[in-house]
């Protein structure tokens, strides 16, 4: 068949590989330059989402440990095992029984991982580890493991497999419209496709919407701004916001650190970016646990992405991260997504395109 993808995200670029591999002809269309957008705005973790069994997404979670531990194994020279700490103080959130659960739980899903398992640690064995840690009320912490990734350069990495197995990637080629019949309109032309994919990330409501096309679906459309602090970090960790539920990360990244995320709605037409209150959100949080407290001078850089999730609450916290698939004819819509993922939704997408 001859298949035309919209988006040249992550999801898009696995689409076009594991559809070119099967022998399909292969058409992607990309208005930017490839993985450009969210792709390549991610928290730069390969992971199974530890918080999601909070929400009881133990599929998703399941799924995503899988695939963590399969692109660590395929491409290790764009990928690394990771420590991360998650500390329990006095008055955490989460107690030292509950976090000591989910890593159970966590461990359980993965099955048989390539990764060590969790151990618990003492508050002297961080702080002997990491002396700028905070150690008034520190308990103790779990070590556990994901993966890291080089998110722009992973990407990337898989439109060049997707070349090699014939898919045919356009940049700079904005699609305005497309169909249920399907059909691809670029710059006034029309192209004809026996399938077409709509995987255009937090836009692909926006272009059935351009197209006249219902949507059964609606995203909740979520930025996630991160820090990138000039010194590196000791430790990778993973925090409790002070006073909150939510989490965050400090890892360290390519001699820097990076710390994120945000979770904060936007509309696709507004600028992507980290805001003012954003960046003072996550200095704070960061220097609640440490006791060399930087200010706004030590920041690097800072960048956001758009993560395009399904709605599902009043929340976006609580928003879920499952994906969604929807056909209508010869159109295949795909909604929301994780990187982790990328290659196990692709792989449904060909078996629905049948």
């Amino acid at each position: 068949m001859r298949i035309g993808i919209v988006g040249g995200g992550i999801n898009g670029l696995c689409c076009a590989w594991v559809l070119a591999q099967a022998g399909h002809e292969v058409d992607l269309y990309e208005r930017n330059t490839l993985a450009s957008q969210t792709s390549r705005a991610s928290s730069k973790l390969l992971h199974g989402g530890l918080r999601y069994l909070e929400q009881y997404e133990f599929r998703l979670v399941r799924e995503a440990l899988k695939e963590r531990d399969a692109w660590l194994q395929r491409v290790p020279e764009l990928t690394s095992p990771l420590r991360l700490v998650l500390p329990i103080y006095q008055g955490s959130q989460r107690h030292r029984w509950l976090v000591g659960a989910g890593l159970f739980l966590y461990e359980h899903l993965a099955g048989k991982s390539i990764l060590p398992p969790a151990q618990w640690l003492t508050a002297e064995t961080l702080l002997q580890r990491d002396p700028q840690l905070k150690a008034e009320g520190l308990l103790g912490g779990y070590a556990f493991s994901d993966g890291q990734m080089d998110d722009h350069r992973l990407a990337l990495w898989v439109a060049d497999q997707a070349r090699l197995a014939g898919a045919n990637l356009h940049e700079h080629s904005e699609v305005s419209a497309i169909d249920t019949q399907g059909h691809v309109h670029i710059a006034g032309s029309s192209y004809f496709h026996d399938r077409v994919i709509n995987v255009g990330g937090p836009w692909a409501v926006t272009l059935l919407e351009q197209s006249g096309i219902p949507s059964p679906y609606r995203l909740d459309t979520v930025r996630g701004s991160h820090l990138v602090l000039e010194r590196e970090c000791q430790q990778a960790y993973l925090l409790e916001v002070p006073d909150e539920r939510r989490i965050f990360f400090v890892l360290p990244w390519q001699g820097r650190t990076l710390v994120g995320t945000t979770e904060v709605r936007q509309q696709v037409h507004e600028p992507i970016e980290c805001s003012v209150a954003e960046r003072d959100y996550l200095l704070a949080a960061y220097n609640h646990y440490t006791t060399a407290p930087l200010s706004v001078a030590n920041i690097n850089s800072t960048f956001a992405g758009m993560r395009p999730l399904l709605y599902s609450a009043a929340d976006p916290r609580k928003a879920t991260r499952e994906y969604a698939l929807d056909r209508q004819r010869k159109l295949l819509n795909v909604f929301g997504g994780k990187w982790t993922t990328a290659l196990a939704l692709a792989h449904k997408v060909q078996q629905q395109l049948l």
